[in-house]
């Protein structure tokens, strides 16, 4: 079995496809698809419309790829244009109504995750309001700063710090709620 550099295999698709190669343009498609669905679902519930992100976002890559520099990673290249598409898409909805909800906060209710599914985890962040579900991805998920979060959402740095901290106390809330539940058998 030959081993292939993986640098050497993705440089040499990059020029393929900056050249309008269809087939080289498929394989990055395939290589990096799953990803980033995965990438759009954390900022869109519906798996249609995540679906819908991801392929408009790489219609982007393709179209701008020959700017891509080779300066860091591909992959982060392209979580950078879907994340950019699912803000775009939900700025034009007009998701960013923020409320002013009070959560009570519990002591260390959430100190221990283990046993806790991904999908159960991924429904609780489903479950925010939308500007929460944004601001609280893109900063512990994709870990930009309250600053960079502003400015891309257009909203105050306290804005995006406060819909953080509300973000987190509803998730936690949830989380509670969702143990026990369980622990109650339902």
């Amino acid at each position: 079995m030959k081993v292939i550099a993986l640098h050497k295999t993705t440089s040499s698709l990059l020029a393929k496809a900056v050249k309008k190669d269809r087939e080289a343009q498929q394989q990055i498609f395939e290589l990096y698809a799953p990803k980033m669905l995965g990438v759009c679902r954390q900022y869109v519930k519906d798996m249609h419309h995540a679906e819908e992100m991801m392929l408009s976002g790489f219609l982007k890559v393709f179209t701008h790829l020959a700017k891509f520099k080779n300066e860091g990673s591909f992959e982060g290249w392209i979580r950078k244009i879907m994340v950019n598409t699912c803000l775009t898409h939900l700025k034009k909805k007009r998701v960013f109504e923020y409320t002013d909800d009070e959560y009570q906060f519990v002591e260390s209710a959430t100190d221990n995750l283990e046993g806790t599914h991904v999908e159960d985890i991924q429904r609780l962040i489903d479950g925010l309001p939308e500007g929460y579900k944004v601001v609280f991805n893109l900063y512990a998920i994709e870990g930009y700063k309250h600053a960079e979060i502003a400015d891309r959402l257009g909203i105050s740095i306290s804005t995006s710090k406060s819909q953080l901290f509300k973000a987190r106390k509803l998730l936690q809330a949830n989380y509670v709620k969702l143990n026990t539940l369980k622990e109650d058998g339902k």
